[in-house]
């Protein structure tokens, strides 16, 4: 198993140490930027880690919003993409079709990248009806690492929020999942 954590702008600093990946919170809706996006994404690929970013989806405008990430997120080969699928800070959430829709739009203006999905385990087993993960799961459940309690094949667990985000990558190696995230 790999290691990695995921960070927002409430983040400034993280260590690398022991880390084989690190996605990085771009945008949020079609209003919000990291504004720590820069300078968090350059400490990551300082240390060789594989990086990914990934995108808090609201409700509704799923094409602008895919538009608005894609716009927001750096773009370089073997990078990551994610969308993050949860209750959003107004108490909201984006239906199925939402999710769905907007992988697609990611996929469609990024054909050259991984897009996965992140949610956590209430989600993906309440109120996913397609089993539509893009080219992964990402699933959170706070429980061992590399064990979540979905029946579903996962590419990536996060398994705590303590200290911060942990998680852990089903690949053999950081050679592995960066050449698994090349395509």
């Amino acid at each position: 198993m790999l290691h990695g954590v995921d960070v927002s702008s409430h983040q400034t600093a993280f260590d690398t140490d022991g880390l084989d990946f690190v996605f990085i919170k771009a945008t949020e809706g079609r209003s919000y930027i990291n504004p720590r996006l820069a300078g968090q994404a350059a400490r990551a690929r300082g240390a060789e880690c594989v990086v990914g970013f990934y995108h808090v989806l609201w409700p509704g405008n799923v094409k602008e919003q895919a538009a608005y990430f894609v716009a927001g997120a750096p773009e370089k080969a073997g990078d990551l993409l994610a969308v993050d699928w949860e209750t959003t800070g107004e108490g909201t959430r984006a239906s199925n079709a939402d999710k769905d829709r907007f992988i697609r739009e990611v996929k469609r203006l990024r054909p050259n990248h991984r897009v996965l999905l992140y949610c956590n385990r209430s989600f993906w087993l309440n109120h996913d009806t397609t089993s539509y993960a893009g080219d992964g799961l990402w699933i959170a459940d706070y429980v061992t690492a590399g064990k979540p309690r979905i029946e579903a094949s996962w590419r990536i667990h996060q398994y705590t929020d303590r200290p911060l985000d942990k998680n852990v990558a089903a690949f053999s190696s950081r050679a592995a999942l960066r050449a698994w995230a090349k395509g």
